[in-house]
C-alpha cells in the first residue's frame, strides 16, 4: 500500500503545482517529484499524423475504447526493462481512476489490447503519463483518438511532461517552465469533459482531422 502521507488528494495537488511523480523502477518504494525546466506539451490544434497513418485509421480493423481497461494500459506501459511506473505509483493512479481523475484510451484487435494511452485530468488539463504499443502504430492511433477526444471535451492543455522524438514527430513542442505554469493556470481555471456527450467519433472523422493537423476544427461526432 502507498505511504498514507501520499494520498490521491496530495497527488492531485502536486499536478496543480506543475509537478509529477516518478520512481527508479517497478519495485522502487520511493517517489520522486519532478518539475522539468522545459516541459513537453502537445498543442491540441497542432497534432499531425502522416497521410499513410491517417489512411490506416480510416480503414479501421481495430476498436478504440475509453476506460475499458485502465489497469491493463498502466501495466502495459510499465512492462519495460526500465520504467518509472512503480507498483506504488500504479496504485495511486488506480485510486485516481476510481475518483474519475485518471483515464485511459485503449486500442484493441478483437479482445487483444494492442496499444493505449493513460493520463490524469484536472479542470481543462490532461496530463499524459505514458503510452504503449504492441503493434505497429498502435500508440499513435491511441494518441490521435486522445487528442480528438480532448478537443471535443473542451480541454486546453495536453501536458506530455517531456518531449521525445516520437512526440515531436506528431507535433509535440517544448516550452519553458514559466510558460507551462501560465498555461496550466489557465487550464485549471476552466472545465472540460473527458466523456463529452455524443462521443465517440467515427474513424473517418479522426483520420481526416489528424491528417490535416486541424483536430480542433474537426470535433463533430457521428
Amino acid at each position: 500500500m502507498p505511504d498514507p502521507q501520499i494520498t490521491p488528494d496530495i497527488l492531485l495537488r502536486a499536478y496543480t503545482m506543475g509537478i509529477f511523480p516518478m520512481a527508479d523502477g517497478r519495485d522502487d518504494p520511493e517517489i520522486h517529484w519532478i518539475d522539468p525546466r522545459h516541459r513537453g506539451i502537445m498543442p491540441l490544434d497542432g497534432f499531425h499524423l502522416s497521410r499513410s497513418l491517417a489512411r490506416h485509421i480510416r480503414q479501421g480493423g481495430f476498436q478504440v475504447t475509453a476506460d475499458r481497461d485502465f489497469t491493463g494500459v498502466v501495466e502495459a506501459c510499465a512492462l519495460r526493462e526500465e520504467t518509472w511506473i512503480s507498483h506504488r505509483i500504479q496504485t495511486l493512479y488506480e485510486a485516481l481512476h476510481k475518483l474519475g481523475h485518471a483515464h485511459s484510451i485503449e486500442v484493441w484487435d478483437g479482445e487483444v489490447l494492442i496499444g493505449g494511452v493513460y493520463g490524469v485530468t484536472l479542470g481543462a488539463a490532461f496530463f499524459g503519463e505514458s503510452m504503449f504499443s504492441r503493434r505497429t502504430d498502435a500508440s499513435k492511433i491511441a494518441l490521435a483518438y486522445t487528442v480528438h477526444r480532448l478537443n471535443a471535451g473542451g480541454f486546453r492543455l495536453f501536458d506530455t511532461q517531456f518531449l521525445t522524438p516520437h512526440l515531436a514527430s506528431l507535433g509535440g513542442v517544448e516550452i519553458p517552465r514559466a510558460e507551462y505554469h501560465e498555461r496550466l493556470a489557465d487550464a485549471l481555471a476552466h472545465r472540460a469533459d473527458f466523456a463529452p456527450k455524443g462521443y465517440p467519433p467515427s474513424p473517418t472523422v479522426v483520420a481526416s482531422a489528424a491528417a490535416s493537423g486541424r483536430l480542433q476544427d474537426n470535433t463533430q461526432t457521428s
